[in-house]
């Protein structure tokens, strides 16, 4: 009979100090994940199955959403970890599939750069939205607009 050598052990490199940034990430994914689902699907049931279904999502009925600060933070939530969870998704990638330092540097730091940029530009649009500016005699939104402001 004869029995199977020993496995060589792996060479481990030396445990880094701080945080393990990598198993932080991993937990972040799945974390994230779950709340994505629950936000999107009830973000889907809300505009597409209640009311008129489909036919109701217009300017306005944005506007309305956007007035509303449960549903102004119910949009931000899911625009920051929808875009975290993607940047943090191909991160992933970048480092699997890079292999020159350099390269896979500069694409990390642009896909965080991206994602920062996305996040700050959603959230200002979600928090700053007001439909009356610009509006005209000519637009629909003329007498609502007209209503709150005097």
């Amino acid at each position: 009979m004869s029995t199977v050598a020993a496995p060589r052990s792996p060479i481990a490199a030396p445990r880094r100090k701080g945080p393990n940034l990598e198993k932080w990430g991993w937990i972040y994914m799945r974390a994230s994940g779950v709340l994505l689902v629950v936000l999107i699907f009830g973000h889907l049931f809300i505009n597409l199955m209640t009311g008129e279904g489909i036919h109701q999502i217009d300017f306005a009925f944005v506007a309305g959403k956007f007035a509303t600060p449960f549903w102004q933070w119910w949009d931000v939530i899911m625009l920051w970890l929808a875009l975290i969870h993607g940047a943090n998704g191909m991160r992933t990638v970048v480092n699997d599939y890079v292999t020159h330092n350099g390269a896979r540097r500069v694409l990390v730091w642009a896909l965080w750069l991206a994602a920062a940029f996305l996040i700050l530009l959603g959230t200002l649009v979600v928090f700053t939205f007001d439909p009356c500016i610009g509006v005209t005699q000519d637009s629909s939104l003329w007498e609502m607009c007209q209503s709150v402001a005097g």
